[in-house]
């Protein structure tokens, strides 16, 4: 059986792979998809404080519901980071599926700098919490 925080650690670790693809997307200069893969990067730390709480959820939306819940509105992870991770959701879900949405440079840039700093929120937050 995984472990919580084996599974914890395990969502990080693809998270940080996100963030890797997220900048090899950017720098290749495809921003729509490099959007997407930041917020992924988010989404899967995000899991991975769920990890501890033996909590997740199929769906998107509940997964940051959950987090929101458990997290933010404990006061363990800051409010920005709720916002933050709902907003990459909000830019992930346009740029996969909205015609004629083009990311822009700056726009993608910014996003994976939000998911960077998000996943290393989320990694000291594991640390303290083990």
């Amino acid at each position: 059986m995984i472990k919580d925080m084996d599974l914890a650690q395990y969502r990080i670790q693809k998270a940080y792979n996100h963030l890797k693809s997220a900048e090899i997307l950017f720098n290749a200069g495809m921003y729509n998809d490099s959007q997407g893969r930041s917020y992924y990067a988010m989404f899967n730390a995000a899991r991975g404080l769920l990890a501890l709480k033996q909590l997740d959820s199929k769906k998107h939306s509940g997964v940051i519901s959950l987090f929101n819940q458990h997290f933010v509105k404990t006061g363990i992870v800051d409010r920005t980071a709720g916002r933050n991770l709902n907003k990459a959701r909000v830019k992930r879900e346009s740029s996969d599926y909205a015609d004629f949405y083009l990311v822009s440079k700056e726009e993608s840039y910014n996003q994976l700098e939000t998911a960077k700093e998000f996943v290393e929120l989320i990694k000291l937050t594991l640390e303290k919490m083990s």
